[in-house]
């Protein structure tokens, strides 16, 4: 394969110095209080079992179960270790979630608070692998998406929204370039994304998408 130079990382590395972030993403989910409240603003499912409050939600086409006193995150119906910059998203958006109603607006990663200070590093994580692995066949992009519950939307020659969370949908647009233009490609969120994650929050979402997408087509697309 042409793109075998962009190697897909390992998760694992980014877990090192990520326990404490974990520690305090629970405290200040806990911090935030009526649990119940939260569920309703972010979409998410909520149920009480003797001491314990649960909330099931929706990330990346696979449902997760929060746990509250004790802070645990876990998938439903078992499965494979999740990695804790997931677990650290699903509790942050969970903490920071507004209920703000999707605004159907899409803007670019530039326009996001502070956007524009990280975009060279969002498209070197995000964009630039989308581009190496998807531009040249742009339509393996529709084809894997369908794994993480994505659906074909009408921007360039190809693009899929995703919901990252219920209330996060995340879309990948593609160019395929011709004999002028190399391929090219952007990434787009609704307005309200503030209102449920952080900038930063939402370059590590989208770096946990670009190189899912990545694993499914080298794994042989759908």
């Amino acid at each position: 394969m042409k793109n075998s130079s962009l190697s897909v990382p390992e998760y694992k590395n980014y877990e090192y110095g990520y326990n404490l972030a974990y520690e305090l993403a629970g405290e200040q989910l806990a911090a935030a209080g009526d649990l119940k409240q939260r569920c309703l603003k972010s979409g998410a499912d909520y149920k009480r079992a003797g001491s314990k409050e649960i909330t099931t939600l929706e990330f990346l086409n696979q449902k997760y179960r929060v746990t509250l006193p004790d802070i645990d995150v876990s998938l439903v119906g078992g499965g494979a270790e999740i990695p804790i910059s997931d677990k650290i998203l699903i509790l942050h958006y969970l903490t920071l979630a507004s209920g703000a109603p999707l605004s159907h607006k899409p803007i670019a990663f530039q326009e996001l608070p502070e956007g524009a200070s990280y975009l060279r590093t969002f498209s070197k994580r995000s964009i630039e692998p989308l581009v190496r692995y998807f531009g040249v066949e742009t339509e393996r992009l529709v084809e894997v998406a369908g794994r993480l519950g994505g659906s074909k939307t009408d921007y360039g020659d190809a693009a899929v929204t995703i919901n990252g969370f219920k209330m996060v949908p995340v879309t990948l647009v593609l160019w395929g370039g011709d004999e002028e233009f190399p391929p090219r490609g952007n990434i787009l969120f609704d307005s309200t994304i503030p209102e449920y994650l952080s900038t930063y929050d939402i370059t590590v979402l989208c770096d946990a998408i670009t190189w899912r997408l990545v694993r499914f087509l080298r794994e042989g697309g759908s």
